[in-house]
């Protein structure tokens, strides 16, 4: 059976055909991705700028079509951050159902962090008696989830109590949209992103300590491509990589240091994505310090495996309460 999964985001726009094997495993079939910044100036109108839909209903059509021609007997579909914040949500849905034929899902800040996890757990290994929080950097919030002690018993309806999720408006491109006015940013505007972020994950009050620190999503990618050097992008170098916290703070360096069009030449780097790396990297790390941690495993594999696990039966059909 081909499964598809549609993730649209604030900033990308990814589709995904898995398969499943005789011997039950899955496999990837097709990954698809294109930056549409849907979000673009959501955080100040709250309304889908007419260009940037019209340019991610055009992504996934093309898609959609991509994925039928592979064969793909459903696909699920999500929206996330920036279909949360709009008021015109509902016409975009309605749009993307007359031209691709797809229900998108408008899904909470708490399901996205579930899928996420869901993805995390079948797509790594863990030891289950770990404590692993998991960060998923979008472009218009971030996700979080804590699950402490016994990871794999959380993946049934009756454990999800035991697993902590949040989500806060903090992502890539919202914090570029409201902070960063220079190109290289200044010294100050580097600073007060930080303050922003610190301020946001104290107002959580969560305790960060873990044993494991995840992350997963574009951002986090990009940064482990940029640190190392990766071009073309390679998903199995990715995957499992253990980034360090010396490497992340050097990529911050690198970028804050560079205007826009000579970020764009980095190895690593998609360059649609260049004005909006640097407060996206600046996440992990403020993450990262407050976590206390040296390094972050990278996952490549975010709320589109999410959306096939949920689609085969693993996990809950809902998240936890958030808290």
């Amino acid at each position: 059976m081909r499964i598809g999964a549609l993730d649209v985001g604030t900033n990308t726009v990814l589709m995904l055909v898995a398969e499943t094997t005789p011997a039950g495993a899955v496999r990837r079939v097709m990954d698809l991705a294109r930056i549409t910044r849907l979000g673009q100036g959501v955080d100040r109108t709250r309304r889908l700028d007419p260009q940037a839909a019209a340019r991610t209903i055009d992504a996934i059509v093309e898609f959609a079509g991509q994925a039928r021609a592979a064969g793909v007997e459903k696909i699920a579909a999500a929206g996330t951050a920036t279909l949360r914040d709009v008021a015109d949500g509902a016409d975009f849905i309605r749009r993307v159902r007359e031209r691709a034929g797809i229900e998108l899902e408008i899904i909470s800040g708490e399901t996205e962090a579930w899928l996420s996890y869901l993805a995390v757990l079948r797509g790594l290994s863990f030891d289950g008696s770990q404590r692993l929080l998991i960060i998923d950097i979008g472009g218009g919030s971030t996700e979080f989830i804590r699950a402490g002690g016994a990871a794999t018993e959380f993946i049934n309806a009756q454990s999800a109590g035991k697993l902590e999720v949040a989500s806060l408006q903090i992502g890539s491109v919202r914090l570029t949209e409201r902070l960063i006015r220079h190109d290289p940013p200044t010294v100050r505007e580097a600073a007060d992103l930080r303050l922003a972020i610190d301020t946001e994950l104290q107002r959580l009050g969560w305790t960060f300590a873990a044993d494991v620190l995840v992350g997963i999503a574009g951002t986090v990618t990009t940064v482990c491509a940029i640190a190392l050097e990766l071009d073309p992008y390679d998903s199995q170098r990715v995957h499992g990589y253990e980034l360090s916290r010396a490497d992340v703070e050097r990529v911050i360096e690198l970028l804050g240091s560079l205007p826009i069009a000579e970020r764009r030449r980095l190895k690593g780097l998609d360059p649609a994505r260049a004005d909006v790396i640097f407060a996206g990297a600046a996440i992990l790390e403020r993450v990262m310090s407050e976590a206390d941690v040296n390094s972050v495993t990278v996952s490549d594999q975010g709320v589109r495996w999410g959306l096939v696990w949920r689609e085969l039966g693993f996990g809950a059909a809902a998240p936890p309460k958030p808290s």
